[in-house]
């Protein structure tokens, strides 16, 4: 694979992913996203309530986030996006955008483009018990402790042919840029 223009930092509520995120886009000095950022009112005021997001939820937002990669990176820029990205339709969804949808989870046996965002994702894991904690520290965010357990239930964790890389959430964040790093160093 090329080397990739976006790194997607994935994982469950609580994972890290923003952290980890900010801190790699400042050391390698690409320009951060936080998906977080863009979830229209709706989406929070409901997942505020305690509901879990669906996809018709998530789509809209995912295909907003798909066309903001797409740009910078036709503009030449690199980009690390903190994105939960759960599922495998959602992050085909941030890689080749709104199409991806009705291409594959439609059942309509198009051939696939190629994409032309060269993504490689960075899945942060940890156990429910290990990021439930983390979630009971942290104060100020719109995404309740009570909707993790939802997360881990639609979770699907990255797969080959995916590009991607594991990491467990218990490292410290040096740990973990350094781990990131040391890959981009071998694509």
């Amino acid at each position: 694979m090329a080397a990739p223009s976006v790194l997607l930092v994935m994982g469950v509520s609580g994972s890290g992913k923003s952290s980890v995120g900010a801190l790699l886009a400042s050391e390698l000095g690409w320009k951060f996203y936080d998906a977080d950022d863009y979830h229209p009112e709706e989406n929070r005021r409901k997942m505020g309530k305690g509901i879990p997001l669906n996809d018709q939820d998530r789509i809209p937002w995912l295909c907003n986030l798909h066309d903001i990669l797409k740009r910078d990176v036709a503009l030449g820029q690199h980009v690390v996006l903190a994105c939960s990205a759960l599922k495998k339709m959602y992050r085909d969804i941030l890689l080749r955008g709104k199409e991806s949808t009705s291409l594959k989870y439609e059942g309509l046996g198009k051939r696939e483009e190629p994409a032309e965002i060269q993504l490689l994702v960075i899945h942060l894991s940890g156990s429910l018990e290990v990021i439930s904690a983390r979630l009971l520290q942290r104060k100020g965010h719109f995404m309740p402790p009570e909707l993790l357990q939802s997360q881990f239930d639609i979770l699907e964790p990255p797969s080959a042919p995916e590009n991607f890389i594991q990491i467990n959430v218990e490292k410290n964040l040096p740990e973990i840029i350094a781990t990131i790093t040391e890959t981009l160093k071998t694509t």
